[in-house]
């Protein structure tokens, strides 16, 4: 098997997009299924979030109602408040940070709520799931910018026909 070079692995994943897509849309799901816990485990061997922080540096989750409850407790705000603060509506009627990066991100790529964290970074790349296939468009985005995501769907293509 080969291994997944990460040297300019942004514009390889831009340039895979089509083939991603055929992927995740003609693959055979129970197959990918069964391959992603493995496949997970072995990007973030080789992933540091750390190091990376694409995420929280360029986009925002979806907060939800019991993430909104649980931060704001933790951070001893009012939930109005804390939506005042630090969220917004966006065009899909969820909550989203008001700014990026995320105002958690400490000067360590360290999240300061991380136990507190909302659910979507909990869950977050979506590698270990079937997310990876559900929301084929989610997966492409993250894609380019988590290596994660990268190393994940270029050792799919690899092991399935």
């Amino acid at each position: 098997m080969e291994e997944i070079s990460f040297d300019n692995w942004q514009k390889k994943s831009a340039d895979h997009r089509k083939s991603y897509q055929r992927l995740l849309q003609k693959g055979n799901r129970n197959d990918i299924l069964r391959l992603l816990p493995d496949l997970h485990e072995a990007a973030f061997e080789k992933v540091s979030c750390l190091s990376c922080a694409g995420c929280c540096k360029n986009y925002s989750p979806r907060f939800k109602t019991p993430d909104i409850k649980r931060i704001s407790k933790y951070l001893r705000m009012k939930e109005g408040a804390f939506i005042d603060e630090y969220l917004m509506l966006d065009t899909e009627g969820d909550y989203v940070l008001r700014s990026t990066p995320c105002p958690f991100l400490g000067e360590n790529n360290a999240c300061n709520i991380y136990e507190e964290r909302p659910s979507d970074c909990r869950r977050f790349p979506y590698t270990d799931e079937d997310v990876l296939f559900k929301r084929p468009a989610i997966t492409l985005k993250n894609s380019e910018f988590c290596p994660a995501v990268y190393f994940v769907l270029e050792k799919l293509q690899q092991q399935l026909p």
